[in-house]
């Protein structure tokens, strides 16, 4: 079983003040810097920080943009402390391009008026400088995003005039949700630079909304794109131990659950014992394959002649690219490279990513019925997904075994990726509520998904945008995390309401 990879975004951190307080509120600088590291504590959850510390000239504001660039890091925060001149923090952004955040955390609710001196008061007087700062990085065409709210302390530190204990006021819990949002954001833009994805064989025939750019994809998302033919995975096959075959098989059975005949349709049988054992074989191969090109996803499909060893190859895909997508490592069919895209941000996100498209509507249940058949995100499954043996794989050539199962009740978001005319990329994004009702019998995934609008309105909305017709399926709600996400890649986004 292949060890699921973690990426961590590089987090850059700095806090403002102004140089000529220092000799004139003795204590200032250190109240601030402590306030700085407690946001680092905090953002270090997230991934790895690079504190750099206090920026009260440009002479720092230099210095601050050179070690951001040096290490490399995928976002920076800057922590409004207190007053200081835009000319201070503009040379950082001038010469580090990731992309700023702006935090404008006061560490008190309400000051306590009657006792605050002037150096009390400028430890809280953060959000002073922001409009300057917006008004500089707006002329200089540095964009930026601002978090307002409270710094979330557990406790008021020594020194303080007033109650510095807001770690539960919602000014804070919502600004460190935004915060953690951004955070996530960036370890997706993060994996896109490192990500390798394969693509074996080629797209289904005339599915044109499958047919992807490369080079626009390596250029907006920074992933490589390594092309992969069926030899690459037939070589493996010719070496797999009998050692390995039982391995894998022990593995299909934890995950899966052998389905009987289906009730409802005569091409939906058993799977046989020779079915469960190729699938495991080619499974093997599949692994293999993933570790011989360090791949992070991987795009397929592939049409032979009738009959032919590749075909029964890949005849046996779906077992394994189900396993390799739980394990982190989307597969996506059909060649429909954007989609795998799509399950890769999902899944970085923790949030599974399984390949999807409109099966159906239930007017009279008000939902809109997902799935496909092909590989499915295990992880995200309710209950055990099923192996269903099928006599064709509709629609394409060949049969095997495929897996049925359906989403995990309760909230879920489709992420879709598309091209536009512009041959710019854009996102398509939507919440709803995967409920439990009953669903088909033949071998694929399928979920009953409510959105906010009735279907026919829902439809109308998604439709306009000009999306593929698959998208990734994930639970929880992501919608926000996923706006942030294109706007760090720099990408256009759309959320579907």
């Amino acid at each position: 079983m292949l060890e699921r990879k973690t990426t961590k975004p590089r987090i850059g951190l700095y806090g403002v003040g102004l140089k000529a307080y220092w000799p004139q509120f003795d204590g200032l600088r250190e109240r601030l810097v402590r306030y700085t590291d407690f946001v680092e504590k905090k953002l270090s959850a997230c991934g790895d920080v690079y504190n750099f510390g206090m920026v009260d000239d440009e002479t720092q504001g230099r210095k601050a943009g050179e070690f951001f660039n040096s290490n490399n890091v995928d976002i920076i925060f800057m922590y409004s402390a207190t007053y200081c001149t835009s000319s201070c923090i503009l040379p950082v952004h001038q010469i580090c391009s990731a992309p700023l955040i702006i935090l404008n955390l006061q560490p008190t609710a309400q000051m306590n008026y009657l006792n605050t001196s002037t150096g009390q008061w400028l430890a809280h007087c953060g959000a002073c400088p922001v409009p300057e700062f917006a008004n500089a990085l707006e002329r200089a065409g540095i964009k930026y995003r601002i978090v307002n709210g409270l710094l979330g302390q557990s406790r008021t530190p020594q020194g303080s005039e007033t109650d510095e204990a807001t770690e539960h006021r919602p000014e804070s819990v919502e600004a460190w949700k935004d915060i953690d949002e951004w955070c996530q954001a960036a370890k997706v833009k993060s994996m896109f630079k490192y990500a390798r994805f394969g693509f074996l064989g080629n797209n289904y025939s005339g599915m044109l909304d499958m047919y992807s750019d490369y080079t626009m994809l390596s250029a907006f998302l920074g992933l490589h794109i390594e092309l992969i033919e069926m030899d690459d995975i037939e070589k493996h096959l010719k070496h797999i131990s009998e050692h390995e075959v039982k391995q894998k098989l022990t593995e299909i059975e934890e995950f899966f659950s052998i389905s009987g005949d289906s009730p409802s349709d005569p091409l939906a049988k058993k799977p046989s014992k020779e079915q469960i054992l190729w699938s495991a074989k080619v499974a093997i191969a599949q692994e293999k394959l993933v570790k011989e090109y360090d791949l992070d996803s991987l795009t397929y499909y592939y049409h032979g002649n009738n009959d032919n060893y590749y075909e029964r190859i890949q005849s046996g895909f779906i077992v394994g690219h189900s396993l390799l997508t739980a394990a982190g490592i989307p597969c996506a069919g059909e060649g429909d490279l954007k989609t795998a895209v799509a399950m890769k941000i999902c899944d970085t996100l923790g949030a599974g990513g399984s390949f999807t498209e409109i099966v159906a509507v239930d007017y009279n249940v008000g939902s809109i019925i997902l799935g496909h058949d092909g590989p499915f995100h295990i992880s995200i499954a309710k209950g055990k997904p099923i192996l269903r043996g099928m006599g064709v794989y509709h629609g394409k050539k060949g049969s095997g075994v495929s897996v049925e199962a359906n989403v995990k009740t309760g909230d879920v978001t489709t992420l879709g990726i598309t091209q536009t005319y512009a041959g710019t990329l854009k996102m398509i994004i939507s919440e709803g509520e995967a409920i439990d009702e009953q669903t088909l019998m033949i071998g694929n995934t399928s979920t009953h998904v409510r959105f906010p609008s009735l279907p026919r309105e829902y439809m109308d909305k998604w439709f306009k945008e000009a999306p593929t017709h698959h998208c990734a399926l994930a639970v929880g709600h992501k919608g926000s995390i996923l706006e942030k996400t294109a706007e760090l890649l720099g990408i256009e986004s759309v959320f579907i309401k």
